[in-house]
């Protein structure tokens, strides 16, 4: 692939309030429809029809049940016939002005009519556990392919989107998903079954009744239309607010010690109160517009019964039809429409999980990152010489960070890069990583473009110490052990002695069995550091890279670092990006970045002798002259 066709493939990055991928208002909020509700509910029902096994079975257990329901009013009728004259279309005879009524039939109905009553309950529940079951399933599988596909996002999404916002789509989304698919599927396909059987039945009974009684059908689907196209904006806007909350949840946690610092909490509180604010209001105007359809439906239902009664009476006095179909009619009458209710009455959740199923889906259509690499690097071979041939790399587009970065670094060979903030020193390692592509130019590692390395095997070579300390919930040895995760006890705490993290960790309770909390804010910022070191130190990587390394260190363990780290860039190709000058004297060469470019290159007396922007930095820091 030539370089004009890898270019483009970097992606903008958005100007954030705080920070990338945790802006602290993110993108503006506005109420809109769902963009693809069709091909929403067609992907989400894919996902149900996954688990078809339990699916069929669930749907003969509601056949069965609704079947025992359409028969049930059919057998009352029976047995009030029995109760009925016959010149009202009863069996009840009237002998010498005595009524003779057929006990014994009348009770074999019922009787029968309470075992099917028995099964009905058995029937349900062997349905609701096996909805449950369904909807665990589904969103399990829902769960792990999203889960899956965030791991595979490129780092340019994280860092667009707001970290909140993905974890409420992971979260609040799926178990919106996950109640809607146990409570609303079968009660969907009940409903299904119920309205087909119960007009099979009321045909075969009065066609002319039958007509009567969906005459409310186009009312109600009318209302429902009215209504749902309303609703629908307020709950994708309410799913969109609750991500936004989440997400300024998340950053008020995460940076509470500087929040405090400042005495920000009056701000933090005010900014969390709008978004609450504006979350309310939605999701009220969801749920009255979604709660008015229960009554507007029953409106809909009462009348159709009462015209029911009407014209049955009508027609029983006429004796069209025994007063008894009239009761058996508006027993079916209901059976008809109570489905067409339970629909109305869960479309708010319905909706609620549609909204939610295409927020997830926004996610699982993503492009991965994009790895073209096939070539895989073989440790045994020397691993190191890196050139930067006419690099041009902008997050945004008309913003270059790099232009025309050109820098060739030897195998073995140490160097720093220093420069102002934004200068582009970390985007040199982002590159270098392939977390973003470059839009022209090339990268070459020993003769090899970058772009025809695997990723996996790329970053395998190169160990990162990043200036952001990341820590996971796990013990002590096993965040180390992320370097190397095949690596023995022993490696382990040979590789904290490099990075002097060994003698901390063995006062500790557990030792290297000692779990860290959340980020591992349960040691010091240096101790942090130090575990990351030693991380990388166990991954006995070909290319080292430490970002800011011992920023977070105090002096003396800064000095013990620094002479542990001597050995570990022994032979190894080493990149060291660093405000604190004095931790880059020894660099084989040290490189000053400015405007996207080199303006200055060499060792360290070298430029302090050319007394330019290295110059002007080294004494703004140790000598208090303004630059």
């Amino acid at each position: 692939m030539n370089n004009a066709q890898r270019s483009g493939q970097n992606g903008q990055r958005p100007q954030l309030d705080i920070r990338p991928g945790g802006g602290r208002r993110g993108p503006a909020m506005v109420a809109e429809k769902p963009k693809h509700f069709r091909k929403t509910v067609k992907r989400l029902l894919s996902y149900i029809g996954k688990k078809r096994n339990i699916l069929i079975i669930m749907i003969v257990c509601v056949m069965l049940s609704v079947g025992v329901t359409l028969v049930a009013p059919i057998m009352q009728t029976e047995a009030l016939n029995y109760l009925t004259i016959e010149s009202a279309g009863g069996y009840m005879q009237i002998i010498d002005g005595i009524p003779r009524i057929d006990f014994a039939s009348m009770i074999k109905i019922l009787i029968a009519l309470g075992v099917l009553f028995v099964l009905s309950s058995v029937f349900t529940y062997t349905q609701a556990r096996l909805s449950a079951k369904l909807s665990q399933s589904t969103v399990r599988t829902m769960r792990s392919d999203l889960f899956h596909r965030i791991v595979k996002l490129p780092l340019k999404y994280i860092d667009n989107h707001p970290h909140g916002d993905i974890m409420s789509r992971m979260t609040n989304d799926i178990e919106h998903i996950s109640n809607t698919i146990s409570q609303s599927v079968t009660s969907l396909i009940s409903s299904l079954i119920t309205i087909i059987g119960a007009l099979v039945i009321m045909l075969y009974y009065s066609p002319l009744m039958t007509l009567v009684s969906i005459v409310t059908i186009p009312v109600t689907l009318l209302v429902t239309s009215f209504v749902t196209k309303r609703v629908r904006r307020y709950f994708v806007a309410q799913q969109k607010l609750l991500g936004k909350l989440n997400a300024e949840v998340e950053e008020s946690v995460m940076g509470y010690r500087t929040i405090m610092a400042f005495s920000r909490e009056d701000i933090t509180k005010a900014e969390f109160s709008k978004i609450s604010r504006a979350l309310r209001k939605t999701g009220i105007k969801a749920e009255i517009f979604g709660g008015v359809m229960g009554p507007l439906m029953n409106l809909v239902n009462n009348a159709g019964y009462l015209l029911i009664v009407i014209i049955g009476v009508i027609l029983a006095v006429n004796q069209t039809i025994p007063v008894t179909t009239v009761y058996l009619f508006i027993q079916f009458s209901k059976q008809f429409t109570r489905p067409i209710n339970e629909v109305a009455n869960q479309f708010t959740a319905i909706l609620n999980a549609v909204s939610g199923a295409e927020r997830v889906f926004e996610i699982m259509d993503e492009s991965s990152e994009i790895d073209e690499g096939e070539k895989i690097l073989d440790p045994k071979d020397p691993i190191g010489h890196l050139s930067f041939r006419h690099v041009n790399f902008a997050y945004v587009p008309e913003e270059p960070v790099l232009k025309d970065f050109c820098l060739e670094v030897d195998q073995g060979q140490k160097i720093a890069i220093v420069g102002k903030t934004g200068s582009g020193k970390t985007t040199i390692i982002n590159l270098l990583t392939r977390f973003y592509e470059i839009d022209s130019g090339e990268i070459l590692l020993d003769g090899v473009d970058i772009r025809d390395i695997s990723k996996d095997s790329l970053r395998h070579n190169i160990a990162i110490v990043l200036q952001d300390t990341v820590l996971f919930t796990d013990t002590i040895g096993a965040n180390i052990r992320y370097g190397k995760l095949e690596a023995r006890n022993d490696e382990v705490q040979r590789a904290a002695e490099t990075a002097n993290a060994h003698r901390f960790v063995s006062r500790m309770p557990k030792g290297y069995d000692t779990m860290l909390s959340e980020s591992g804010c349960n040691i010091s910022n240096g101790q942090r550091q130090l575990l990351s070191i030693a991380r990388a130190v166990l991954a006995d990587p070909n290319i080292l890279i430490l970002d800011e390394a011992t920023s977070s260190v105090d002096t003396r363990t800064e000095m013990r670092i620094q002479n542990a780290m001597i050995n570990l860039m022994k032979g190894r190709t080493t990149l060291i990006i660093a405000h604190r000058l004095s931790t880059i004297r020894d660099a084989d060469k040290i490189i000053v970045l400015d405007g996207g470019n080199i303006c200055e290159a060499g060792n360290h007396e070298e430029l302090l002798a050319k007394k330019g922007v290295y110059y002007n930095l080294y004494m703004s820091q140790f000598a208090g002259i303004a630059t």
